[in-house]
């Protein structure tokens, strides 16, 4: 196992608090999610992963288990080894997208009710914030399908490399 830099320590631990307050996961879960993000090895085993975050072997399993579970990561053997290794899952960027896109569509179906409740049932209030509503609205629609866009070019990128 090679020692990490100062600099990939930093960054493991900024990208792993970012991840961990996005996805509401458990620290160890942020950080072994960030080193795995920035990790130019294909696969770490369990053992690897125990040494990299100094965490004991039931949190390590415990936190790699409940990333599986959430498809953030994924495990692989090799043809004579038992052992298990660990990594990012193939599509994690479309699915961190796709989730985007989830919330986003949730927040502007709830923002076209309130704006259409208001006009309805508070025309005077719809009448002075009309275009801040609206404003948020078509920044919704904007960013839904500019992920749109994003997913559909990932799809088409990854489908290059399938062949």
């Amino acid at each position: 196992m090679q020692e990490i830099s100062k600099e990939k320590c930093k960054l493991v631990e900024e990208l792993g608090l970012n991840v961990e307050e996005k996805h509401n996961l458990p620290p160890l879960a942020g950080r072994i999610y960030a080193f795995m993000i920035l990790s130019n090895v294909e696969g770490h085993t369990f053992e690897d992963i125990i040494e990299i975050t100094c965490a004991s072997k039931s949190s390590v399993s415990t936190n790699l288990n409940l990333l599986v579970q959430l498809k953030f990561i994924e495990y692989f053997t090799k043809t004579g080894d038992r052992k298990r290794y660990f990594r990012i899952t193939k599509n994690y960027l479309r699915i961190t997208l796709e989730e985007y896109h989830r919330e986003i569509d949730k927040e502007l179906t709830l923002v076209k009710k309130v704006n259409k409740f208001n006009e309805e049932n508070n025309p005077e209030k719809f009448k002075k914030n009309k275009n801040l509503g609206i404003i948020f609205q078509e920044y919704l629609i904007a960013q839904k399908e500019n992920l749109e866009l994003t997913i559909k070019k990932m799809i088409e990128f990854k489908e290059t490399l399938d062949q």
